[in-house]
């Protein structure tokens, strides 16, 4: 990182010239460098990131007006300053494929989201999904391993990676991955009714999710209702018998 690199060539040259120009005893011109190295980089940091912000904090005003082109073109920008610190290319990468799979591009999406930021547990969900859209199961629960492994309080993500271990078939180790959340989730309400009805051979329910969940894609909305009122019917048959 170019930030590393200023910051490194400016500490060893403070730490030089207190030495052998101010004659400064050789034991404090080092820390005075690395005083220097510190300061800088922090400063350095604030600057990039503030940079970051701004980028991203326009791109989400195109989202906001239905831009959404436009504001992929806006958080491009941000690559610019990805030589100068750490992660920042990854999180955009995130960002611009999350933008991409909520609009159901998801080939576009697999691009960006598999070079992004693993702590990114969201983007990371997504691109699981994708793995098992293109029947690579592996693939799959190695990458909603790694977002868990960034996001292990997010109950959400507990139940989208059971949602998809039940969608392929392996409904004892969406059970298990339910149990796991039930330990490590800050709400765990919903992850346990659906560990009830898996347990019980029945399908999850994550529709009490609402939005965040359909953001998935891997149910629609009017495909939910549409089950719930044939349950109803149902019930109501039962009832009039």
């Amino acid at each position: 990182m170019l930030s590393l690199l200023i910051c490194a060539a400016l500490s060893v040259a403070t730490s030089l010239a207190l030495q052998y120009g101010a004659g400064v005893d050789y034991r404090v011109a080092p820390l005075a460098g690395l005083a220097v190295f510190a300061v800088v980089y922090f400063l350095l940091l604030r600057f990039v990131m503030k940079r970051v912000a701004e980028i991203m904090e326009s791109a989400q005003r195109d989202i906001q007006a239905g831009h959404t082109e436009k504001a992929i073109s806006t958080m491009k920008q941000g690559f610019k300053y990805a030589p100068w610190q750490f992660f920042v290319k990854g999180q955009i990468n995130s960002q611009i494929g999350t933008i991409y799979y909520l609009k159901k591009d998801f080939s576009a999406a697999f691009d960006y989201l598999q070079k992004g930021f693993v702590r990114h547990w969201a983007g990371m969900a997504m691109l699981a999904v994708i793995y098992m859209r293109r029947n690579q199961p592996q693939k799959m629960v190695e990458t909603f391993d790694r977002a868990i492994s960034a996001g292990k309080k997010e109950d959400l993500l507990y139940g989208v990676y059971a949602f998809c271990l039940d969608k392929i078939g392996k409904r004892d180790k969406a059970i298990e991955i339910l149990e796991k959340g039930l330990k490590k989730a800050t709400r765990t309400e919903i992850l346990q009714a659906n560990l009830e009805a898996l347990q019980a051979g029945k399908k999850m329910k994550m529709m009490a999710y609402g939005d965040v969940w359909f953001q998935f894609h891997l149910e629609k909305p009017g495909a939910v209702i549409k089950r719930q009122t044939r349950a109803i019917q149902g019930r109501r048959k039962i009832v009039r018998r």
